[in-house]
């Protein structure tokens, strides 16, 4: 049996257009890859908001960190992070013209380093930008206090993303 009928088109097709599937009687799955993949891609429309909480929590699990931590320590994960870096500084201009002032300003001694402006702490402070047209004023951070920043600044995002949404205008 080297074709199959897919339920969903009622087109008889090869077998290689088939998902694997070891459940069904002859290992694969009843509808075909071009039906699934409608299937799939409109069901992740209808449901993005709930697929995109999934994928974050999923992205968070320990197993998978640690096999990130473990691939960019590879040549392969080195050259992505490089490539990453560049793609944003391409498409990042102000915000890298902004970091470049201000390190330089730091460098030169025109601003200083201040503690975390949460907890005081003056361990790896990183300089927050709130607007880059503006980039000697900045906002000083411990890195737990930063994240939890951008951490915050997402989900007030998300929230008004979602309110959009479901508004009637």
């Amino acid at each position: 049996m080297d074709t199959k009928e897919c339920f969903k088109c009622e087109k008889e097709k090869p077998l290689s257009e088939f998902y694997k599937h070891g459940q069904m009687a002859d290992g694969h799955l009843g509808k075909c890859k071009e039906c699934t993949k409608k299937d799939v891609g409109k069901h992740r429309e209808e449901n993005i908001d709930e697929i995109r909480a999934y994928d974050r929590k999923r992205g968070s699990l320990p197993h998978r960190i640690a096999k990130v931590k473990e691939y960019q320590k590879t040549e392969n994960g080195k050259n992505a992070l490089c490539q990453g870096i560049k793609k944003y500084r391409r498409t990042h201009l102000i915000e890298e013209a902004s970091y470049i002032i201000f390190k330089s300003a730091l460098r030169a001694g025109k601003i200083t380093k201040e503690p975390c402006s949460v907890c005081g702490s003056t361990y790896r402070i990183h300089g927050h930008h709130e607007d880059y047209y503006k980039p000697l004023d900045v906002i000083w951070f411990c890195p737990k206090h930063h994240a939890g920043y951008h951490k915050r600044l997402r989900e007030i995002e998300r929230a008004n993303n979602d309110s959009q949404i479901n508004s009637p205008f």
